[in-house]
């Protein structure tokens, strides 16, 4: 009898395919597995004295760095979108949609370093921005870099951004100049500059030993950090200091509201991605939630459809959901709150009101409705939220 090697007997096989199996359901069981994460314990960024940066600086542009800063200048609501490309960036890391995270602190080592890439590339997709011939980058025609650093000035520079007789072949062919970033999610701070790099303006330092001679501070990729004293050479886009990052608000929520977002109340709120939106468009009212925020509490594939079926579930509670179609921008600008754009709900508690009610307030099939307040918001509901269909009017008006 000839027994054919490497084959496995059928009962073998059988096992096998079972073990298969079991691994295959264990990998969707964790796919589909809510996670939580603790309030981080320590800051995201570290701001140096000799590198704190004021808002509303007026600065003279260089004359090696106006062509830079003419083009950044030019390109159409160029700050608008570079905020965005800084939030967008750090989002994509935290993938809250699969991994339930939602600060910087929660990212592994590998992702913190990466970063910085993820903010070069975004940026160069946001601005179409062309390669370099030495560098990464082309603005205006000229070669420039990109460099993120979560403190600010701690931008790491590599040898061939800078003229150096002493680097040989790994020297610059030029004292380039470069785009360094920085952002806070902790605190919605964020900062562009530009500046020429040389071999003064990096980092030195007293070699150790009787002579105590100043030699280059290099790190061990032999890269340097720029000098406290090369902060006056950098040249500060939109003015300096920026606090409007595009808001994180998971991060900014206190923790106790977050916690009964995300794990407290209802027993099968960790199985159900329903519940948790619900919650979010409970405890978060007359402010702006984006789809970040959806997708990561709701940590499943369909989190924004979550959002269009809470207005369901929560209109029995006195609470609409409003979105950025049909009568509901309308709605929202009667009632002066922050109007959605696509990607965007804001909830809110209504109540019916007299049509000489004073406050903010639309109507619809000649009832008026008003944001609750006071005590109105701690009795019980006693008349559901009015149902907006994205085509019905209101106020006589289409949507």
């Amino acid at each position: 009898m000839t027994i054919q090697m490497g084959l496995p007997f059928p009962q073998d096989a059988a096992q096998a395919g079972m073990q298969e199996s079991r691994a295959l359901a264990a990998k969707h069981s964790r796919r589909n597995t809510f996670r939580t994460w603790d309030p981080p314990r320590e800051a995201m960024s570290k701001v140096p004295r000799e590198w704190r940066i004021q808002s509303g600086l007026t600065q003279q542009v260089p004359d090696d760095l106006a062509a830079f800063v003419e083009w950044f200048y030019n390109q159409p609501e160029a700050r608008e979108r570079f905020r965005w490309a800084l939030r967008d960036s750090l989002d994509e890391l935290l993938d809250g949609q699969r991994t339930g995270r939602w600060a910087y602190q929660h990212l592994t080592k590998t992702e913190k370093t990466y970063l910085g890439t993820a903010v070069e590339v975004n940026l160069t997709k946001e601005f179409a921005i062309s390669n370099g011939v030495d560098l990464d980058w082309s603005i205006a025609g000229l070669d420039i870099d990109c460099k993120f650093s979560k403190d600010l000035g701690g931008w790491e520079i590599p040898m061939e951004m800078y003229l150096c007789a002493d680097h040989g072949e790994r020297s610059g062919r030029a004292d380039h100049a470069a785009v360094l970033t920085w952002m806070d999610d902790d605190t919605s701070r964020w900062a562009a500059g530009i500046a020429r790099i040389t071999d003064e303006r990096l980092r030195w330092r007293r070699e150790r030993g009787a002579n105590g001679d100043l030699v280059r501070a290099y790190n061990r990729d032999n890269k340097r950090k720029l000098s406290d004293g090369a902060k006056s050479d950098v040249y500060w886009l939109w003015g300096g200091l920026q606090t409007d990052l595009p808001t994180n608000l998971l991060r900014h929520l206190d923790d106790e509201t977050r916690d009964r977002i995300l794990t407290a109340s209802l027993p099968a709120r960790a199985s159900s991605g329903q519940q948790r939106v619900n919650q979010l468009f409970r405890e978060v009212q007359n402010r702006l939630v984006g789809r970040q925020a959806v997708l990561t509490v709701g940590q499943q594939d369909d989190a924004p459809k979550r959002a269009r079926d809470a207005r369901i579930a929560l209109r029995p509670e006195g609470i609409v959901v409003l979105g950025h179609q049909g009568s509901h921008p309308h709605a929202a600008r009667k009632l002066e709150l922050p109007v959605p754009i696509k990607g965007e709900w804001i909830s809110t508690r209504l109540v019916p009101v007299s049509s000489d009610d004073a406050r903010p307030k639309f109507s619809l099939n000649g009832q008026f409705w008003a944001c609750a307040r006071g005590t109105e918001l701690l009795g019980p509901v006693r008349v559901p939220a009015p149902d907006l269909p994205d085509k019905r009017r209101i106020d006589g008006q289409a949507p």
